[in-house]
């Protein structure tokens, strides 16, 4: 498939996928999500150890492009917004939470309705500080999607998740941080430096211990303490047996760069 709205490479370990309509701030069409699950398959089936999603120009994504006869009002009513999320948001969250490696967000600029919740998904979130985070369905008589309404009250708290639900007020980068949204906040100019370093840090680490890592945090909110013990003693076993712990300690022990092959 030749990319139209994306742009997207696999190299050294690492995948990089660009939304590519600046002109739309990257919003949502049915040809963006197309591609994207195209890409995402190569991330899969191309041995990447890392993703890293940002936007192009001077924002990260609008959201849903409105303007998309998929989800035009009609005069009759007869419109069905569930469909456009089961076919194509719901799927592309999925992936993303799943995906056995870490999943990095550069947020370059604005992250609104759609955009926010797919950043805020992140396992690890960079925002330059210019950015801002905008929960803008209530502007349209909407609801939070993309697992808007799972992932804010998980790291904002309730009351942050209501206020930003309810009002769509722009939250900055700062506040982002400092309220635990995401990872760090940068100055602009510095935030591909930021996010390219954390791509070459993943690409050479031990994918398979990361992937459990993210996995076992994602989940532990469905079990209880003595569960989460017993999760825990099982992958340590199963990880205790894979390439990258044996070469981990026999570097450690060799004062050396260990040489992660992700297995």
């Amino acid at each position: 498939m030749s990319y139209e709205t994306i742009l997207f490479d696999i190299a050294d370990g690492a995948a990089r996928l660009t939304l590519n309509r600046p002109d739309r701030l990257n919003s949502f069409t049915v040809q963006m999500h197309e591609e994207i699950a195209h890409a995402l398959d190569r991330v899969e089936r191309e041995g990447a150890r890392v993703l890293l999603l940002t936007g192009a120009g001077r924002g990260f994504c609008a959201g849903q492009d409105l303007s998309d006869p998929a989800v035009a009002p009609s005069s009759d009513g007869d419109i069905d917004l569930g469909h456009v999320l089961e076919v194509h948001y719901n799927p592309m969250m999925r992936r993303l939470m799943a995906l056995p490696m870490p999943v990095l967000c550069a947020v370059n600029g604005v992250a609104a309705g759609a955009g926010a919740s797919i950043a805020l998904a992140g396992d690890i979130v960079l925002a330059a500080r210019g950015a801002k985070f905008i929960q803008s369905f209530a502007n349209i008589g909407l609801i939070p999607d993309s697992g808007g309404t799972w992932t804010l009250p998980r790291i904002a708290g309730q009351a942050r998740a209501l206020g930003m639900a309810l009002t769509a007020e722009p939250v900055t980068a700062e506040r982002a941080e400092s309220w635990g949204l995401i990872w760090k906040c940068v100055d602009d100019d510095k935030l591909m430096d930021e996010a390219n370093a954390l791509v070459s840090k993943f690409a050479a680490a031990p994918t398979a211990g990361l992937a459990a890592t993210k996995k076992l945090i994602r989940e532990s909110g469905r079990h209880g303490f003595d569960q989460q013990l017993d999760i825990e003693r099982d992958t340590q076993r199963r990880l205790g047996r894979t390439h990258d712990y044996s070469e981990g300690v026999a570097a450690f022990g060799e004062k050396r760069a260990p040489k992660f092959t992700g297995n």
